[in-house]
């Protein structure tokens, strides 16, 4: 990781910690410091494509370490991410089903990173998911599947144990909705 991108990592971690200590709320603190901090930096280098992908990594990594060194609950702060990474890149339809995938994937990697309940985190990104979809204009059921299939996706390189774990999480039915797993994620 260069400097600048451990920089990014640190910017989200510190910002969601401050934002955490002084409102209490988790989900909202991840909220607001991720669509902030992506937003600039998407903005101010003028990313696209690749790039946006690292970004989205490592502002959902700084907000998952954020969230732990507080030990705070990872599903409020999974759930923040992909809300606060959707609000900051504007995504919107197939974009932003993409983008949900990309987030759910770079979560897992960190929630497992800082040893943390993937279970939790799963269910928290399908449930900010599921709370972005009419925004972003997609159906609920599509948002979740994008959000299970991310998260599976990240497991897969996990390992069993971790597959299974992030499996049964995504695959009730939360906030009403049941996400869709495809292949080779099949239940």
């Amino acid at each position: 990781m260069t400097t600048k991108e451990a920089g990014l990592v640190e910017t989200v971690k510190h910002g969601v910690i401050g934002a955490v200590q002084r409102s209490g709320d988790v989900a909202k603190a991840t909220v607001d410091t991720v669509s902030a901090v992506l937003s600039t930096t998407l903005k101010d280098a003028g990313r696209v494509g690749g790039t946006a992908t690292e970004s989205i990594g490592h502002v959902a990594g700084g907000a998952i370490q954020g969230a732990a060194e507080l030990g705070a609950y990872l599903g409020h702060a999974a759930s923040g991410t992909v809300i606060g990474v959707l609000r900051g890149t504007q995504h919107v339809g197939t974009e932003a089903l993409d983008t949900i995938g990309q987030t759910a994937e770079a979560v897992i990697h960190h929630t497992a990173s800082v040893a943390g309940a993937l279970e939790h985190a799963a269910t928290g990104l399908v449930e900010g998911a599921i709370d972005s979809a009419k925004t972003i204009g997609v159906s609920a059921e599509d948002a979740a599947s994008a959000a299970a299939h991310g998260a599976l996706k990240a497991a897969d390189k996990l390992g069993s144990a971790a597959v299974g774990t992030v499996r049964q999480a995504v695959t009730r039915t939360i906030s009403g909705v049941k996400a869709v797993v495809k292949a080779p994620f099949e239940a």
